[in-house]
């Protein structure tokens, strides 16, 4: 199994706080080392989000390491990185976001079969304190029926 199958990170938080309307497959600009980092798993995505600047999509909270043995040409880690989407989808995504209380937050951060960093971003409506109890109660119980169907196998 190749390496890059590994590669996996996810913003747990994020399927917590908010329900996610839409998925988009973004390409991400990544300066040197980053790729580096990410192959060794030394990223993290707790509280990213995107916004536009310039009809350009940037997201900002992605913590990559430095690499390990990079030298002065090191990276700065928690810089904002832009996106990479067709014409198409940043129109969609910037007038879907400019409805109230919908919000673009990063998921999940991948490598393709090519080895190229991919990022799942999402269109997102913010959860209520109830609705997230609502979330965990449903969560627990299809873990539990998920447990009883595993018994009777």
């Amino acid at each position: 199994m190749s390496d890059y199958k590994k590669i996996n990170i996810r913003n747990k938080r994020a399927t917590f706080d908010y329900e996610i309307l839409e998925e988009f497959t973004a390409g991400i600009v990544l300066y040197g080392t980053e790729i580096k980092s990410i192959r060794l798993g030394k990223a993290s995505m707790t509280d990213c989000y995107c916004y536009f600047e310039k009809g350009e999509l940037w997201i900002r909270g992605i913590n990559i390491a430095e690499y390990g043995w990079g030298t002065c040409n090191n990276h700065s880690p928690k810089r904002d990185r832009k996106l990479l989407l067709t014409a198409k989808e940043l129109t969609r995504i910037e007038r879907a976001s400019q409805d109230k209380g919908i919000t673009i937050v990063g998921l999940r951060l991948f490598l393709n079969e090519r080895g190229l960093a991919k990022v799942v971003i999402g269109l997102a409506r913010g959860r209520k304190a109830y609705d997230k109890r609502e979330y965990l109660k449903e969560n627990d119980a299809k873990r539990e029926m998920d447990k009883a169907m595993k018994r009777f196998k």
